[in-house]
């Protein structure tokens, strides 16, 4: 399994992203209060140090659906009550286990999206570790995803865990 490590599971572009776009998705991270003006003023947003519109960090452009790659391919890897999506995958036999919680996440963030840019996305198998817990032994997966611009401008990482027992 420490193969797997590093792996290339899956990867999406986006459509272009529109500024309207990013103003909906304001709207709805903002509410009930009106988002920053950063997000929906063009006039204002060119006064700023980022010389234009930026989406919030935590906007997603592949929320409704990706140029290329298909949504089901990094979805399914967390898909069954055992997790085993991944190895299976990759042609690896699962660890044997019954039950899959979302370990939580971390996310690192570089350069802002912005109006026009078309992200790239790339998932990767970022490793296991074991842990004893109440109910026994407990399997520990990363994944991390790495987001690029149309530039290969670094956008963000996504740390991702998902707990096996």
């Amino acid at each position: 399994m420490a193969a797997l490590t590093g792996a290339e599971l899956g990867t999406q572009t986006s459509f272009p992203i529109a500024a309207s776009d990013i103003r909906r998705w304001a709207v709805a991270l903002y509410a009930p209060t009106a988002p920053p003006r950063l997000f929906w003023d063009e006039e204002y947003a060119a006064t700023t140090r980022h010389g234009g519109i930026v989406a919030p960090e935590e906007f997603n452009p592949f929320a409704w659906m990706a140029a290329s790659g298909p949504p089901e391919e990094l979805e399914s890897f967390d898909a069954g009550a055992s997790g085993q999506a991944v190895e299976r995958l990759l042609g690896f036999e699962a660890p044997a286990t019954s039950n899959v919680l979302n370990g939580g996440m971390e996310v690192e963030y570089g350069v802002r999206m912005r109006p026009g840019d078309v992200i790239t996305s790339v998932r990767r198998h970022g490793g296991y570790s074991e842990r004893t817990g109440r109910l026994g032994l407990m399997l520990f997966t990363t994944f991390d995803t790495e987001w690029t611009n149309q530039h290969g401008e670094w956008v963000k990482t996504v740390h991702g865990i998902s707990i096996r027992y």
